[in-house]
Order: C-alpha cells, then structure tokens, then sequence
C-alpha cells in the first residue's frame, strides 16, 4: 500500500524529470484538424506580419524614432512570444506529440510569462514615449533620444525576463501527483499550481505579487499617461490637430485595450480553481488572436507604417 501510494506521487527534485500530457481542446479529429489550420494560419500570419513591421520601418529613414524603434522591439518579442507557444499546440492538435517532459514544460511556461511580462513593460514605455512627444513636442527629441530608448528598450527586456524567475524556481520545488494530465494547449501556470500535491500556497502569493506588480503596475503607467494625453489632445483647439494627435497613439491605445483586458483577468487573481477551461479560451484570444492583431492595427492605424507598405508594395 505504501509503495502504491508513493508510485502515485512524483517529486521534483534537482534532475529528476517527469512527462506531462497536453489535452489541448479534446473533441473529434475533424475539430483538430480545424484548430490545427486555424492555429497554423494565425501563426504564419503573426510572424509575417511582424516581421514585415520590422523589414519596413528598418530602411526607413523618417521612421528612425523611438517610436518606431520601441514598436521593432514589440514586433520581434511577438515572433518569439508565439514561436514558443504554437509549434507544440499544432503537434497537439495533429496527435503526434502530446507529451512533454518537465524540463521542456518549465522552459516553455518561462519563456511565454517572461516575453508576456516583457510586452507589459514595452506597452507602457510606449505609452510613455507617446505622452512624451503629445503633452512636450518641444522638448520630446531631447528627453527621447537614443541612448535613453535604448536604455529603455533593454530595461524591459531584463525585467521581463527576471519577473518569472522566482515562480520557476517554486516550482521545482513541488511534488505532483497522478494524474499528469494538463488542461491545457501550453504549460501554463495555472496547470502547476492545479497538479500539485504538496504545499502551494507560497508559489500563488508569489505568482499573484508578480502578476499584481507586472500588469497593473505597468497598466497605471500607462493609463496615467493617457489620461496626460487626452487631456492635452482636448486642449488642442484645432479638430484637424487633435485628430493628428490621436492617429499617434491610436494604434498602441487599441493594442494596450485588448492586451490588459485578456491578461489582467487570467493572472491578476487569488484563485485558479475550476477555470482552466475558460482560461484556455482566454489564453487563445491574449497569445494568439492579440499577437495576430498587432501589427496589422500598426500598419491599418498607423499612416506612416501604412505609407511604407504601400510604398514598398509598389516598388517606388
């Protein structure tokens, strides 16, 4: 009996490792096949769109701004956000890999809440750099300049990427228990804090501090500068001019919305329990449907982008 129990319970520890199994969306073949389409479709579509923002603003010698230079950043962090995310989804839903050791399902779960935390301290640089150059047009080339972007710019990466260390390193700290089964299309943080047997309550005060300190620190930033610029828009007494203005920032406004609305309900939350099933759903619009919408409101929004492509489209 004591044998069976302790067959039942796994522990992590150091280098011992486990095998997970995805579930993915369970349903027949035909609805796999479906996802596995949509999925690819959504995927080549992300990457090219962003690399295309990418290869247009890079030549462009009236796009070299720290506007444009932070939307680079955002663009190349959303090919590496959903190239760690889909591949392992699209093998899901074709059924040839559904397993993942926990070494691969930590590395992938890092990697997706790191570049998540790394696109919350790039939206509101964004904002920033937005409010700067609306509410201080004058003195916006000198406050802004290179060196400062740049600074900026590495700042959000490091700190993206250092925010999940410490929920990473909780987690090999616990002990699962069968079943190994994840409700999940991608090792979330969620599906940890569910499979585990032993103690968590220290890793979901740490993941919710994270989560608190990264979104809605991030998302104050950045309400506080929009509330900045739309009051300075209104002040503007020309329509025209105030149009103008708001075209600046319309494309990041539309970004930032969709993006705190997903994320901020699945990680800025006390509880996990009963609501893997929604967050799938959710975890699909805030890592693909947000990442394919992104940089076609750049490039639909945003008419110097627009006057890029289409320059670049007619070959003048």
């Amino acid at each position: 009996m004591a044998d069976a129990e302790q067959g039942n319970q796994t522990s992590i520890m150091g280098f011992i490792l486990l095998e997970f199994i995805l579930l993915g969306f369970p349903g027949s073949q035909y609805l796999q096949t479906f996802l596995f389409v949509l999925f690819s479709m959504m995927n080549i579509l992300t990457v090219m769109g962003n690399m295309a923002i990418i290869i247009l603003v890079r030549p462009c010698c009236h796009l070299q701004t720290p506007m444009y230079f932070f939307l680079c950043n955002l663009s190349f962090l959303e090919i590496w956000y959903t190239t760690a995310c889909v591949p392992k989804t699209l093998a899901i839903f074709l059924g040839t890999s559904r397993s993942i050791s926990f070494t691969g399902c930590i590395t992938q779960m890092y990697f997706i809440l790191s570049f998540g935390c790394t696109e919350c301290f790039l939206l509101s640089v964004m904002a920033y750099d937005c409010y700067l150059a609306i509410c201080y047009p004058l003195r916006y080339s000198s406050i802004m300049n290179s060196t400062l972007s740049a600074w900026m710019a590495l700042c959000c990466w490091v700190s993206g990427l250092l925010a999940i260390c410490m929920p990473a390193y909780l987690i090999t700290r616990l002990s699962f228990c069968s079943p190994n089964v994840i409700n999940h299309f991608y090792c979330d943080l969620d599906s940890w804090i569910v499979l585990s047997c032993t103690d968590k309550h220290l890793l979901q005060l740490v993941a919710f501090i994270t989560s608190f300190i990264v979104l809605l620190g991030t998302c104050i930033v950045t309400l506080i500068s929009y509330i900045y610029i739309i009051s300075t828009i209104l002040r503007i007494p020309s329509a025209q001019a105030q149009q103008k203005a708001f075209s600046t920032c319309s494309a990041h406004l539309t970004v930032v919305i969709i993006w705190y609305s997903s994320t901020i309900f699945l990680y800025v939350r006390p509880s996990v329990q009963n609501t893997l099933d929604q967050n799938k759903i959710v975890n699909t619009l805030s890592t693909i449907v947000t990442l394919l919408l992104n940089p076609f409101i750049y490039t639909l929004r945003n008419k110097e982008v627009k006057k890029a492509l289409e320059k670049a489209l007619t070959g003048m």
